[in-house]
C-alpha cells in the first residue's frame, strides 16, 4: 500500500526526535555540507582551536563541543537535539527494531548476570538458555562476583551478525555449569507488544512505538485478527512516544477512507505537503477505538488527530503530550548527529496540537506535574482549552488546538487523586525483578502450573503480597497497600504468568480490568 502525498509545492523529508519521521529511513547528511561558514559564526571554532593549544590545563575539546551544541539547540526549542556519538548506537537499535547480540532479558540479582527470559526468536533461546540461568562468563570475561552495572553488560553481549561468543551458565534448577558456544544474531525489538481478541467481535493491538518494522508487525497483527472474527478494533498508543512518521500515516491509511487528509506539513518557506489515504485499506468500516494518555505523542498524535478529525474512530483516555514538531536528523560527520525541527504538522481539521515552549525547557517537561496538580489526570473538565484554538472535524464536532488529543471519552487515572504512585509501582520493573525472584526459589514447581493455577496461588494466599510489601520496604518504598490489596495481587499474579507462561497470557490478566476499556462499547 502506498500513500498519496500532495506536495505543495515541495515535499519535505523529516525525522522526529522522541517521535516523527517523514520517509522511512533516517535522513542523513552527507557531513560534507559546512553548517558554519560566515566569519562571525567562526568564532565557535577558534575558541574551541584555542582552548586546545593554550588553555594550562587538558581538556577534552570533543566534550567543550558537545556542551555547546546541546546550549545551542536548547535555545530552539524542547525537540531539537543532538545526539552524540555514543548514543547513536541504541537510538538506531530502536528505531530500526532490531538489533545484534544473544537475545536476553537480565539484571543483576545479588552478584550475578541473572536471565529473567529469554527474546522469541533469539539465539539464547535456540541454543537453549532458559529462564533463571545464570551467566558467569562471557568469552573471558568474568561476570559474576562483581555487581556489574546493567549497562555495562551489553558490550559483552552484544555484537556483529555471526559473531561468537563462549559462554559459561549456571542452572539452578539442575545445579550445573553448562558452556555454550553461541552465534550473535539479530534480535527482533518488536513494536507490536500483543495483539488478541478481547471478546467475539473486538480485537486489540498495543504499538509500544513507530520503528521500521512497525506497520509490517500492524498489519500482520491486524490482518490475523480479522481471520479470527474480529470486526471491531482497540488500537492501543498509550506511552507510545512516537517514531517514524511513515509508520502511523501508514496504519492510518488503513483506518481511512480514500482521499481523507492524514496530515499535513508546513516549513519555514510555508511550502506545505499533505497525506491523503489511498483506496483499499484493511479496516476502513468496523468500530475503532483509539487508546491514549499523557506519555502518546508525536507520531502517536498524528495517528490519533487523524482518526479524530476525520470521525473515523473514538479517541479514548486522557490528553495526550503535545508534540506537533517535525525533525530532520543530520550526521554531522563524527558518528554524532542532531536533529533539527525543520517544520511543523497539523491534523486533518488544521489543527497544531504544539503545546507551548516560549518558557523554557524546565517548564516544558514538568507538564505532567502541572496536569497532575490542576486535576486533570482526574476530571475532563479540569483540561483548559482555548475558544480561539477551536477547530471543526469532518461531520463538525468540535476539537481543539494548542498542546495535545483531547479524547472523545475521558478516563481519569486509577484510584484518588494522590495514589498514582501505587499505579506506576504495579507497572514498573520492581514488580518484575521481585516476581523473578520469588519464582527463583522455586522455578522448577511453579513452572508446572498452569494459568489458573498460578492466578488461585497468587489471589487466595497473603504469602505473595506480604513478601512484595516486604521487598518494597527493603528497596526504602513504604506505602500503606492494604486498601489495594486486590490491585497488588491481580498484578503480581499477571506477572508471575508473563514470567512462567507468556506475554499475551499476561495481557489478558491486565486487560481484563483496564478502565479504558470499559469504556470502549
Amino acid at each position: 500500500m502506498k500513500i498519496n502525498k500532495i506536495y505543495i509545492p515541495l515535499a519535505l523529508s523529516s525525522a522526529v526526535a522522541f517521535g516523527v519521521l517523514i520517509g522511512g529511513a533516517l535522513m542523513r547528511g552527507n557531513g560534507s555540507t559546512p553548517l558554519m561558514n560566515a566569519s562571525g559564526k567562526n568564532k565557535l571554532f577558534k575558541l574551541i582551536d584555542l582552548i586546545d593549544r593554550e588553555y594550562v590545563d587538558h581538556i577534552n575539546t570533543d566534550s567543550i563541543v558537545d556542551l555547546t551544541v546541546n546550549g545551542i539547540l536548547e535555545k530552539l526549542d524542547p525537540h531539537s537535539v543532538y545526539i552524540a556519538k555514543s548514543e547513536m548506537a541504541g537510538v538506531e537499535e530502536s528505531m530500526k527494531g532490531e538489533f545484534v547480540g544473544i537475545g536476553v532479558n537480565f539484571y543483576m540479582y545479588k552478584d550475578s548476570v541473572a536471565v529473567i527470559k529469554t527474546v522469541e526468536n533469539g539465539p539464547a533461546i535456540k541454543y537453549g538458555i532458559k529462564a533463571g540461568d545464570r551467566i558467569l562468563q562471557a568469552g573471558n570475561t568474568v561476570l559474576y562476583g562483581k555487581k556489574l552495572p546493567s549497562d555495562s553488560l551489553f558490550k559483552y553481549l552484544k555484537g556483529e551478525k555471526g559473531s561468537t561468543v563462549d559462554l559459561k551458565i549456571y542452572r539452578k534448577t539442575d545445579k550445573k555449569i553448562h558452556n555454550i558456544h553461541l552465534k550473535r544474531d539479530i534480535v527482533p525489538i518488536v513494536s507490536v507488544d500483543v495483539s488478541l481478541k478481547l471478546t467475539d467481535s473486538l480485537g486489540y493491538i498495543k504499538i509500544n512505538r513507530f520503528a521500521e518494522n512497525t506497520y509490517t508487525e500492524f498489519k500482520t497483527a491486524l490482518t490475523q485478527l480479522k481471520a479470527a472474527g474480529a470486526t471491531q478494533l482497540v488500537l492501543d498508543l498509550r506511552d507510545n512516544s512516537g517514531g517514524y512518521m511513515e509508520m502511523a500515516d501508514l496504519i492510518a491509511d488503513d483506518f481511512l477512507p480514500q482521499g481523507q487528509v492524514i496530515v499535513s506539513t508546513k516549513n519555514k518557506s510555508g511550502k506545505i505537503e499533505k497525506t491523503i489515504a489511498t483506496k483499499g485499506g484493511l479496516f476502513e468500516t468496523g468500530k475503532l477505538y483509539v487508546l491514549i494518555n499523557e506519555n502518546s505523542a508525536s507520531a502517536s498524535e498524528i495517528l490519533a488527530g487523524a482518526i479524530q478529525d476525520n470521525d473515523r474512530g473514538i479517541i479514548v483516555g486522557r490528553r495526550s503530550f503535545g508534540k506537533g514538531l517535525v525533525q530532520k536528523e543530520i550526521a554531522l560527520g563524527d558518528g554524532s548527529a542532531v536533529r533539527l525541527t525543520v517544520a511543523r504538522y497539523y491534523t486533518p481539521s488544521g489543527r497544531s496540537i504544539q503545546k507551548p515552549y516560549a518558557n523554557g525547557l524546565e517548564e516544558y517537561n514538568n507538564e505532567f506535574e502541572r496536569r497532575f496538580n490542576s486535576g486533570e489526570l482526574y476530571a475532563a473538565d479540569s483540561i483548559k482549552v482555548a475558544d480561539s484554538l477551536k477547530f471543526r472535524t469532518k461531520k463538525g464536532r468540535t476539537v481543539y488546538g494548542g498542546g495535545g488529543i483531547i479524547p472523545d471519552r475521558f478516563v481519569p487515572l486509577q484510584g484518588a487523586h494522590g495514589e498514582d504512585a501505587i499505579q506506576m509501582i504495579m507497572q514498573s520493573g520492581l514488580v518484575s525483578y521481585f516476581v523473578f525472584e520469588q519464582i527463583d526459589q522455586n522455578r522448577s514447581s511453579l513452572s508446572k502450573l498452569t494459568v489458573k493455577d498460578i492466578q488461585t496461588k497468587v489471589q487466595q494466599s497473603n504469602l505473595y503480597y506480604n513478601n512484595f510489601i516486604a521487598y518494597l520496604s527493603k528497596s526504602g518504598l513504604v506505602f500503606n497497600l492494604d486498601k489495594h490489596q486486590q490491585l497488588v495481587k491481580t498484578y503480581l499474579g499477571a506477572e508471575f504468568i508473563r514470567q512462567l507462561v507468556s506475554e499475551k497470557e499476561y495481557y489478558k490478566i491486565i486487560l481484563s480490568q483496564d478502565p479504558m476499556l470499559q469504556k470502549c462499547k
